[in-house]
């Protein structure tokens, strides 16, 4: 077992484990720490516990200091900052003409260098702007183009759903997401239906993915033809949550439907129809990554 504190930074939602050396850190607390992009400012979000060593990639680093009221100082300034940082790079973008979306700034907790997040279709060549900006703040200049989800990820908003974009809220690591996760859960391939803000498919069609594989598998396909305690029928819908198969039967020229449970249905499936084919129309696939 190895001891941890979790922590994390601004514009990071996934939670780092550090060395605690026996050190108790209240959640919410700030700390200093030394990451791979130098010394940073983080908030304890797990307090010191054990967890297995198959959770963490050894050696983990120390906490070098609890954060002192100067460090808590330097943090509100570079967020005051920001504004007005923001603010002089749109106008040094407008100036040069350059096709690119600025999104958000960041000064590094020492205040050495900022470091400006931006989207833009294709490459952007700002060794030009790179020198407008270091002779406007005379510190380094960093500009790092992110992707439409990056950037959804980085604002935040409201979902379809209503909550807070799962990307900028509760998820540490965006995944990838695929249209065969939605024929495989049976949703409409409509693209306002599937997409989120970022206008690629939403995130959490990954969160029940997994049940809803081996439960397509076990399901007749739809249009394909079974027999049931009444007769030959033919599928009409599925309810993978209920189990349910939903079923037309040809009665003396009319047709009659019913709901009968899964294992009162009996059919052949192929292999071929054990996973959704990934053909998807054009308007779909701008959906896809």
């Amino acid at each position: 077992m190895a001891k941890i504190v979790g922590i994390k930074f601004r514009h990071a939602h996934k939670v780092y484990y550090f060395d605690p050396q026996g050190e108790f850190y209240k959640e919410g607390s700030g700390v200093v720490v030394e990451t791979a992009r130098g010394i940073e400012y983080g908030t304890v979000t797990i307090e010191p516990k054990e967890v297995s060593d198959n959770s963490v990639v050894q050696p983990l680093k120390p906490i070098l200091r609890r954060a002192t009221a100067a460090d808590e100082e330097r943090v509100r300034s570079n967020e005051e900052k920001r504004p007005a940082a923001m603010k002089i790079a749109s106008e040094k973008i407008a100036a040069r003409g350059l096709n690119m979306k600025l999104i958000d700034c960041e000064f590094t907790f020492d205040g050495s260098k900022v470091v400006f997040y931006f989207s833009a279709v294709g490459r952007i060549d700002f060794r030009d702007l790179v020198k407008d900006l270091a002779s406007t703040f005379h510190i380094r200049i960093e500009l790092r183009q992110i992707g439409i989800r990056d950037e959804t990820r980085m604002l935040g908003g409201l979902g379809p759903c209503g909550r807070e974009c799962c990307c900028a809220g509760c998820m540490p690591d965006v995944k990838k997401v695929s249209i065969k996760m939605a024929k495989t859960q049976g949703l409409s391939l409509n693209p306002a239906k599937i997409s989120g803000l970022c206008g690629r498919l939403m995130c959490c069609l990954e969160y029940e993915y997994n049940h809803y594989s081996e439960t397509y598998k076990k399901m007749p396909k739809v249009g394909s033809e079974v027999t049931c305690p009444d007769g030959k029928a033919t599928v009409v819908a599925v309810n993978m949550l209920k189990l349910t198969v939903h079923v037309k039967m040809e009665n003396k020229g009319d047709w009659t439907y019913k709901d009968y449970p899964l294992d009162e249905i009996k059919f052949k499936k192929s292999a071929k129809d054990e996973e959704p084919d990934d053909t998807v129309d054009d308007e779909i696939k701008e959906l896809i990554d």
